[in-house]
């Protein structure tokens, strides 16, 4: 499945707007779409920054999440820095997370840089966990 338009988004990637990039334009059942939808969303909560105690998805560095219909998945993410000292290691915790979903195929991960991330895009609930009320 492919997208036509920007590479990356104004929001974080919510579990809503994967799904509904998904079901747009997916030959995957829609049954197929949420489960790896749901599942994707969770592995992508187990990766957190090695300096902040609040998880990736919750901060708001995944951009854009998409699945093709041969099962591969494409993420666009960014860092809270450029110059992030997880720089290396946050891609590849990234990808072994989403690869490890049964029935995933090939994981591609990009850093994006634009939009540059800031705090506005974390949730309510990184908000909470990091006292940022």
């Amino acid at each position: 499945m492919t997208q036509d338009g920007p590479t990356t988004t104004d929001a974080p990637a919510t579990a809503a707007a994967i799904r509904e990039n998904v079901a747009q334009q997916s030959a995957l059942p829609p049954e197929e779409t949420e489960r790896l939808t749901t599942d994707i969303v969770a592995a992508l909560k187990t990766v957190f920054d090695p300096e902040i105690p609040a998880d990736i998805y919750e901060l708001g560095l995944i951009y854009k999440v998409d699945i093709q219909d041969d099962r591969s998945v494409a993420i666009e993410m960014t860092l809270t820095t450029p110059n992030c000292p997880a720089a290396e290691e946050l891609p590849t915790m990234v990808e072994n997370a989403v690869a490890s979903i049964p029935g995933v195929g090939k994981v591609d991960v990009q850093i994006v840089w634009e939009p540059s991330w800031t705090p506005d895009r974390m949730s309510d609930e990184a908000r909470l966990v990091l006292n940022m009320w």
